[in-house]
């Protein structure tokens, strides 16, 4: 990535902000709460007491890995194959560009996920309350919020009207300072229901370091569901991070490389109860 191209941050911010221009002239932000309204309560996200769980993620491609899936992949039917084996909730990405995601696939995995008991959660670049009401349309239980791309302002904002819009919100943090973000203002959003993640890629360098959670494990805010989010590949890493205190992990392209799925997920799952 040369200067010019700017992080992959501020290049999805530009690009979600015209999305949302453009959807916004197709429909009014009324109309589209409107329409939201009209549809069925998605599932709720139900924690196992066991204490851990996993939100497994579909997504066709990344800017750090290339293509996941061929073009023989069904997301619904890979996002069963994750609701089936117990997956808390299934993370959709929705982002086009850099990630081949759409919000029909979202649509089509949170219709297929909600007899199953299980919430589909929107993974995108969120910047503006029209998304979020963009996601309860579509079916979603949830939605991804990250620290980074926010001010606080809009941080409170897009978690209230995400209380408002019946879904819950994974708050994503990339540093020990994020966290403390993320501490400060978590008191003024006691209305919604919020994990707090901790990515260990950097979304603006796309580098990875794991180690992020053994260091940061400490300054999560206490009382609120932590989560491990990227580099978690196995029942091993499943185990660490449990073992480490965290509540949740994230896990995506190791799942979507994965022969079976559903099988490697129970494994992950099992691992991480048990330690």
């Amino acid at each position: 990535m040369t200067a010019g191209e700017g992080n992959l941050l501020e290049r999805m911010a530009v690009a979600g902000r015209a999305r949302v221009e453009a959807a916004r002239a197709r429909e009014p932000l009324a109309a589209l709460r409107a329409r939201a309204a009209e549809c069925p309560v998605p599932p709720a996200l139900r924690l196992d007491p066991r204490g851990f769980d996993l939100i497994a993620e579909v997504k066709l491609r990344s800017p750090s890995a290339g293509s996941l899936a061929d073009d023989t992949l069904d997301p619904v039917a890979q996002a069963v194959s994750y609701a089936t084996a117990g997956a808390a909730a299934v993370s959709v990405l929705t982002e086009p560009r850099e990630f081949g995601g759409s919000l029909a696939h979202l649509e089509a995995v949170a219709a297929a996920l909600g007899p199953i008991g299980v919430p589909a959660m929107r993974k995108d670049f969120l910047v503006d309350v029209y998304q979020l009401w963009e996601a309860r349309a579509a079916g979603a239980g949830g939605v991804l919020l990250i620290l980074a791309m926010l001010d606080n302002r809009a941080v409170i904002d897009l978690v209230q009207a995400a209380a408002e819009a019946g879904l819950f919100v994974l708050l994503e943090a990339f540093d020990g300072a994020e966290l403390e973000r993320a501490a400060m203002l978590l008191p003024r959003l006691a209305e919604a229901e919020v994990l707090l993640g901790l990515n260990c890629r950097d979304l603006r360098s796309l580098e990875v370091d794991r180690q992020r959670f053994e260091m940061l494990r400490d300054r999560f805010a206490p009382g609120w569901p932590s989560v491990a989010e990227s580099g978690l590949a196995s029942a091993e890493d499943a185990a660490w991070v449990s073992g480490l205190g965290y509540d949740l992990a994230l896990v995506g392209s190791s799942l979507m490389r994965a022969a079976a799925p559903g099988e490697l997920l129970a494994e992950m799952l099992a691992a991480g109860r048990a330690a």
